[in-house]
């Protein structure tokens, strides 16, 4: 898959930077509500080897309490624009509502990232109205109730019988499938050892045939293991990333965007002597 001048590929993940322009956000909410800064910020991610800017203007941690249509346009729209101006790097819109998708696209956004799997009324209409490259993720329940003793029969099943069922209601709405990326959706109504099995059995996705988004990024599938709080979490969030990278990740969403590059560069160098 291509995104402008980006080619997605197994062999080697593109590194996409957290930009939260939120108050409440589970890692740095407040910290870049300011225009000037969120471009800064997106910016400096460039730099430091972010291809792709990830723009959320509502959190999605548990519990959150959900944003107004009029609210998450007011925090993201102006940022795509001025990114926009500033800079080629491809940014991705994350929300579900279908009014936030067809904005930010407007504005300059290159493709939806939808914890909902564009569920939402309207949201399939716009993605195939635009043409818009998409990622689906998993979520069992929403994110006020999702980690509230979420169970399944057999995580890995479960989470790629969902996400095929989302491509068939994709297609069936008009959206190629060739501009379809899939997230398991890492901390999303999955307990600590969901998480580690959907980790575990993350190659089984590549049959699929789609592009795989992969965030862990200081995550509790970390702080649980590790015992340390988010800000103490790069280390485990580092190595997540390599056994993404290793098990063919495209797509690595992070907050430490120059740590994470040198992630890549290091899987990508060892990859070069494998048989």
């Amino acid at each position: 898959m291509q995104i402008r001048q980006l080619l997605l590929s197994q062999s080697s993940p593109q590194v996409m930077g957290i930009l939260n322009v939120t108050p409440d956000s589970f890692s740095d909410g407040g910290r870049h509500n300011a225009l000037n800064d969120a471009v800064k910020q997106a910016l400096d991610m460039e730099a430091a080897g972010a291809s792709i800017i990830d723009i959320g203007g509502e959190s999605t941690r548990p519990g959150a309490p959900e944003v107004s249509v009029e609210e998450e346009l007011r925090r993201v729209v102006p940022v795509v624009e001025a990114i926009r101006r500033e800079s080629n790097v491809v940014i991705s819109i994350d929300t579900s509502k279908p009014e936030v998708m067809e904005a930010a696209l407007l504005a300059g956004a290159d493709f939806i990232n939808d914890v909902r799997a564009l569920q939402l009324p309207g949201a399939l209409e716009v993605v195939a109205k635009y043409k818009a490259p998409v990622c689906l993720m998993h979520m069992q329940g929403d994110p006020a109730s999702m980690q509230d003793k979420p169970r399944y029969s057999d995580v890995t099943d479960e989470v790629e019988a969902f996400l095929l069922a989302r491509i068939k209601a994709c297609t069936d709405a008009g959206i190629e499938e060739s501009k379809i990326m899939l997230d398991p959706g890492f901390g999303f109504g999955k307990t600590l050892e969901h998480n580690y099995q959907l980790l575990a059995d993350l190659p089984k996705f590549h049959r699929l045939n789609k592009p795989l988004l992969i965030g862990m990024s200081r995550k509790t599938m970390i702080g649980q293991v590790v015992n340390k709080p988010v800000d103490q979490r790069l280390a485990g969030s580092l190595a997540l990333a390599t056994i993404a990278a290793q098990m063919g990740a495209h797509i690595l969403r992070v907050h430490d965007v120059s740590e994470t590059r040198d992630v890549v560069d290091i899987v990508n160098a060892l990859n070069k002597y494998k048989k």
